[in-house]
Protein backbone atom coordinates (compact mmCIF):
# COMPACT_ATOMS: atom_id res chain seq x y z
CA UNK A 1 0.00 0.00 0.00
CA UNK A 2 1.30 3.44 -0.92
CA UNK A 3 2.21 5.82 1.88
CA UNK A 4 -0.46 8.29 2.91
CA UNK A 5 -0.09 11.96 2.14
CA UNK A 6 0.99 14.16 5.03
CA UNK A 7 -2.00 16.05 6.40
CA UNK A 8 -3.46 18.15 9.19
CA UNK A 9 -6.94 17.41 10.54
CA UNK A 10 -8.91 20.19 12.22
CA UNK A 11 -12.25 19.42 13.82
CA UNK A 12 -14.73 22.22 13.21
CA UNK A 13 -16.67 24.14 15.84
CA UNK A 14 -19.52 21.90 16.97
CA UNK A 15 -22.08 24.71 16.83
CA UNK A 16 -21.17 25.98 13.35
CA UNK A 17 -23.45 25.97 10.32
CA UNK A 18 -21.21 23.36 8.62
CA UNK A 19 -21.09 20.95 11.56
CA UNK A 20 -21.00 17.39 10.25
CA UNK A 21 -19.48 18.36 6.91
CA UNK A 22 -15.85 17.81 5.91
CA UNK A 23 -13.49 19.22 3.29
CA UNK A 24 -10.10 18.21 1.91
CA UNK A 25 -7.87 21.15 0.91
CA UNK A 26 -5.22 20.76 -1.79
CA UNK A 27 -2.53 23.31 -2.63
CA UNK A 28 -0.91 24.11 -5.96
CA UNK A 29 2.42 23.24 -7.52
CA UNK A 30 5.51 24.21 -5.46
CA UNK A 31 3.29 24.80 -2.40
CA UNK A 32 2.37 23.02 0.83
CA UNK A 33 -0.65 22.48 3.05
CA UNK A 34 -0.04 25.78 4.85
CA UNK A 35 -0.96 27.72 1.68
CA UNK A 36 -4.71 27.34 2.29
CA UNK A 37 -4.51 27.72 6.08
CA UNK A 38 -6.66 30.86 6.22
CA UNK A 39 -9.39 29.22 4.15
CA UNK A 40 -9.19 26.15 6.37
CA UNK A 41 -9.65 28.26 9.51
CA UNK A 42 -12.68 29.98 7.96
CA UNK A 43 -14.29 26.61 7.19
CA UNK A 44 -13.46 25.18 10.62
CA UNK A 45 -14.98 28.25 12.30
CA UNK A 46 -18.25 27.33 10.59
CA UNK A 47 -18.10 23.77 11.91
CA UNK A 48 -16.51 22.02 8.93
CA UNK A 49 -13.91 19.32 9.57
CA UNK A 50 -10.89 20.45 7.54
CA UNK A 51 -8.18 18.12 6.26
CA UNK A 52 -5.31 19.90 4.52
CA UNK A 53 -2.94 17.70 2.53
CA UNK A 54 0.62 18.11 1.34
CA UNK A 55 0.42 16.96 -2.26
CA UNK A 56 2.84 14.22 -3.45
CA UNK A 57 6.46 15.40 -3.77
CA UNK A 58 5.61 18.50 -1.72
CA UNK A 59 5.94 19.42 1.94
CA UNK A 60 6.20 16.42 4.22
CA UNK A 61 4.41 14.01 1.85
CA UNK A 62 6.13 10.98 0.30
CA UNK A 63 8.31 11.39 -2.77
CA UNK A 64 7.50 9.38 -5.88
CA UNK A 65 8.65 9.31 -9.49
CA UNK A 66 5.00 8.82 -10.52
CA UNK A 67 3.02 12.07 -10.47
CA UNK A 68 -0.10 12.65 -12.52
CA UNK A 69 -3.68 13.68 -11.86
CA UNK A 70 -4.98 10.10 -11.74
CA UNK A 71 -2.36 9.08 -9.15
CA UNK A 72 -2.98 12.19 -7.06
CA UNK A 73 -6.75 11.59 -7.18
CA UNK A 74 -6.09 8.06 -5.89
CA UNK A 75 -3.95 9.54 -3.10
CA UNK A 76 -6.90 11.72 -2.06
CA UNK A 77 -9.22 8.70 -2.05
CA UNK A 78 -6.73 6.82 0.16
CA UNK A 79 -6.60 9.75 2.56
CA UNK A 80 -10.41 10.01 2.69
CA UNK A 81 -10.64 6.26 3.35
CA UNK A 82 -8.01 6.42 6.08
CA UNK A 83 -9.88 9.23 7.84
CA UNK A 84 -13.28 7.64 7.16
CA UNK A 85 -14.57 10.84 5.56
CA UNK A 86 -18.07 10.40 4.18
CA UNK A 87 -18.67 12.50 1.06
CA UNK A 88 -16.22 15.32 1.78
CA UNK A 89 -16.04 18.44 -0.34
CA UNK A 90 -12.81 18.96 -2.26
CA UNK A 91 -11.21 22.41 -2.37
CA UNK A 92 -8.11 22.91 -4.49
CA UNK A 93 -5.98 25.71 -5.88
CA UNK A 94 -4.21 25.41 -9.26
CA UNK A 95 -2.68 21.90 -9.42
CA UNK A 96 -4.76 21.02 -6.36
CA UNK A 97 -7.87 22.25 -8.15
CA UNK A 98 -7.09 20.09 -11.15
CA UNK A 99 -6.62 17.14 -8.81
CA UNK A 100 -10.04 17.90 -7.30
CA UNK A 101 -11.59 17.84 -10.78
CA UNK A 102 -9.90 14.53 -11.67
CA UNK A 103 -10.93 12.97 -8.35
CA UNK A 104 -14.56 14.00 -8.94
CA UNK A 105 -14.47 12.70 -12.52
CA UNK A 106 -12.92 9.38 -11.47
CA UNK A 107 -14.82 8.82 -8.20
CA UNK A 108 -18.02 10.87 -8.56
CA UNK A 109 -19.94 9.13 -5.77
CA UNK A 110 -17.24 9.87 -3.19
CA UNK A 111 -17.53 13.65 -3.01
CA UNK A 112 -20.29 16.10 -2.12
CA UNK A 113 -18.90 18.78 -4.42
CA UNK A 114 -15.74 20.54 -5.54
CA UNK A 115 -14.50 24.12 -5.23
CA UNK A 116 -11.73 24.91 -7.70
CA UNK A 117 -9.53 27.98 -7.31
CA UNK A 118 -8.26 29.50 -10.56
CA UNK A 119 -7.66 26.54 -12.83
CA UNK A 120 -9.47 24.96 -15.79
CA UNK A 121 -9.62 21.27 -16.75
CA UNK A 122 -7.68 22.04 -19.97
CA UNK A 123 -4.10 21.38 -21.06
CA UNK A 124 -1.83 24.39 -20.65
CA UNK A 125 1.26 25.58 -22.42
CA UNK A 126 4.06 25.01 -19.88
CA UNK A 127 4.62 28.26 -18.00
CA UNK A 128 6.78 27.25 -15.05
CA UNK A 129 10.08 26.76 -16.87
CA UNK A 130 11.76 29.77 -15.16
CA UNK A 131 10.62 28.55 -11.74
CA UNK A 132 11.92 25.04 -12.33
CA UNK A 133 15.19 26.41 -13.69
CA UNK A 134 15.58 28.73 -10.70
CA UNK A 135 14.81 26.05 -8.15
CA UNK A 136 17.20 23.65 -9.89
CA UNK A 137 19.93 26.27 -9.70
CA UNK A 138 19.09 26.90 -6.04
CA UNK A 139 19.17 23.18 -5.21
CA UNK A 140 22.67 22.94 -6.67
CA UNK A 141 23.83 26.01 -4.75
CA UNK A 142 22.45 24.62 -1.51
CA UNK A 143 24.22 21.33 -2.11
CA UNK A 144 27.60 22.91 -2.81
CA UNK A 145 27.28 25.42 0.03
CA UNK A 146 27.35 28.60 -2.04
CA UNK A 147 23.97 29.65 -0.61
CA UNK A 148 23.76 29.70 3.18
CA UNK A 149 20.64 31.67 4.12
CA UNK A 150 17.24 32.84 2.86
CA UNK A 151 18.54 36.21 1.68
CA UNK A 152 21.14 34.58 -0.55
CA UNK A 153 18.54 32.09 -1.80
CA UNK A 154 16.17 34.91 -2.70
CA UNK A 155 18.93 36.78 -4.53
CA UNK A 156 19.75 33.70 -6.60
CA UNK A 157 16.08 33.10 -7.46
CA UNK A 158 15.48 36.72 -8.41
CA UNK A 159 17.20 36.24 -11.78
CA UNK A 160 14.65 33.55 -12.63
CA UNK A 161 11.60 34.75 -10.66
CA UNK A 162 11.56 38.56 -10.42
CA UNK A 163 8.13 38.74 -8.74
CA UNK A 164 8.66 39.21 -4.99
CA UNK A 165 5.43 37.49 -3.93
CA UNK A 166 6.10 34.39 -6.05
CA UNK A 167 9.67 34.21 -4.80
CA UNK A 168 8.53 34.39 -1.15
CA UNK A 169 6.03 31.60 -1.85
CA UNK A 170 8.75 29.39 -3.37
CA UNK A 171 11.14 30.03 -0.51
CA UNK A 172 8.66 28.49 1.95
CA UNK A 173 10.16 25.22 0.67
CA UNK A 174 13.53 26.08 2.21
CA UNK A 175 14.34 24.36 5.50
CA UNK A 176 17.22 23.08 7.60
CA UNK A 177 17.57 19.31 7.88
CA UNK A 178 18.63 17.43 11.03
CA UNK A 179 22.26 18.12 10.16
CA UNK A 180 21.60 21.86 9.99
CA UNK A 181 21.97 21.97 6.20
CA UNK A 182 19.67 24.08 4.02
CA UNK A 183 17.49 21.96 1.70
CA UNK A 184 14.33 22.11 -0.38
CA UNK A 185 11.26 20.11 0.66
CA UNK A 186 10.20 19.66 -2.96
CA UNK A 187 11.06 16.57 -4.96
CA UNK A 188 12.29 18.76 -7.76
CA UNK A 189 13.46 15.84 -9.90
CA UNK A 190 9.93 14.34 -10.02
CA UNK A 191 8.27 17.71 -10.65
CA UNK A 192 10.63 18.44 -13.54
CA UNK A 193 10.26 14.95 -15.03
CA UNK A 194 6.44 15.01 -14.93
CA UNK A 195 5.69 18.65 -15.62
CA UNK A 196 5.42 18.57 -19.42
CA UNK A 197 4.04 15.05 -19.82
CA UNK A 198 1.59 15.01 -16.90
CA UNK A 199 1.06 18.17 -14.87
CA UNK A 200 0.34 20.51 -17.80
CA UNK A 201 -2.19 18.10 -19.33
CA UNK A 202 -5.99 18.13 -19.24
CA UNK A 203 -8.08 16.05 -16.87
CA UNK A 204 -10.55 13.55 -18.31
CA UNK A 205 -13.43 11.23 -17.55
CA UNK A 206 -17.19 10.99 -17.63
CA UNK A 207 -18.96 14.24 -16.66
CA UNK A 208 -19.16 14.98 -12.94
CA UNK A 209 -22.80 15.82 -12.25
CA UNK A 210 -22.29 17.05 -8.71
CA UNK A 211 -21.99 20.70 -7.69
CA UNK A 212 -18.84 22.58 -8.66
CA UNK A 213 -17.63 26.09 -7.99
CA UNK A 214 -14.90 27.65 -10.13
CA UNK A 215 -13.36 30.82 -8.70
CA UNK A 216 -11.39 32.89 -11.20
CA UNK A 217 -8.97 35.67 -10.28
CA UNK A 218 -10.03 38.73 -12.29
CA UNK A 219 -6.57 39.36 -13.78
CA UNK A 220 -5.58 35.69 -14.10
CA UNK A 221 -5.45 33.90 -17.46
CA UNK A 222 -5.85 30.41 -16.02
CA UNK A 223 -9.61 30.35 -16.68
CA UNK A 224 -10.60 31.76 -20.09
CA UNK A 225 -13.78 31.89 -22.15
CA UNK A 226 -12.24 29.45 -24.65
CA UNK A 227 -12.11 26.86 -21.85
CA UNK A 228 -15.88 26.99 -21.34
CA UNK A 229 -16.78 24.13 -23.74
CA UNK A 230 -14.61 21.63 -21.83
CA UNK A 231 -15.83 22.98 -18.49
CA UNK A 232 -19.43 22.52 -19.65
CA UNK A 233 -18.66 19.02 -20.88
CA UNK A 234 -16.90 17.75 -17.77
CA UNK A 235 -18.59 19.87 -15.08
CA UNK A 236 -22.08 20.63 -16.42
CA UNK A 237 -23.29 22.00 -13.07
CA UNK A 238 -20.31 24.28 -12.51
CA UNK A 239 -20.82 27.83 -11.31
CA UNK A 240 -18.16 30.39 -12.28
CA UNK A 241 -17.45 33.35 -10.02
CA UNK A 242 -14.90 36.07 -10.77
CA UNK A 243 -12.97 37.47 -7.80
CA UNK A 244 -12.28 41.15 -8.43
CA UNK A 245 -8.88 42.58 -7.60
CA UNK A 246 -7.15 39.21 -7.67
CA UNK A 247 -4.89 37.17 -9.90
CA UNK A 248 -3.86 33.53 -9.63
CA UNK A 249 -3.18 33.85 -5.88
CA UNK A 250 -6.80 34.86 -5.22
CA UNK A 251 -7.00 33.14 -1.83
CA UNK A 252 -4.08 35.29 -0.63
CA UNK A 253 -5.05 38.50 -2.45
CA UNK A 254 -8.78 38.48 -1.59
CA UNK A 255 -9.10 36.00 1.29
CA UNK A 256 -12.37 37.35 2.69
CA UNK A 257 -14.14 37.08 -0.68
CA UNK A 258 -12.75 33.61 -1.46
CA UNK A 259 -13.49 32.24 2.01
CA UNK A 260 -17.06 33.58 1.93
CA UNK A 261 -17.64 32.06 -1.52
CA UNK A 262 -16.39 28.61 -0.50
CA UNK A 263 -18.30 28.63 2.80
CA UNK A 264 -21.50 29.68 0.99
CA UNK A 265 -20.98 26.99 -1.66
CA UNK A 266 -20.60 24.22 0.91
CA UNK A 267 -23.57 25.51 2.92
CA UNK A 268 -25.78 25.63 -0.18
CA UNK A 269 -24.92 22.08 -1.18
CA UNK A 270 -25.19 20.62 2.31
CA UNK A 271 -28.92 21.25 2.60
CA UNK A 272 -28.25 24.11 5.03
Amino acid sequence: MAELLNYTDIQGESSGSLAGRSAILMHGMFGSLSNLASLGRALAAQGCRVVAADMPNHGESPHSSVMNYASMAADIIALADHLELANPFLVGHSMGGKTAMQAALSYPQRFAGIAVLDISPVAYEPRHDPVIAGLTELAGALQNGSVNNRTEASSLLEAFVPDTMTRAFLLKNLYRNSAGEWCLKLNLEALSANYYSELATAVSGEPYLGPALLLKGESSAYIQSKHQPLIDQLLPNAQLQVVDGAGHWLHAEQPVVVEAAVVEFICRHSGI
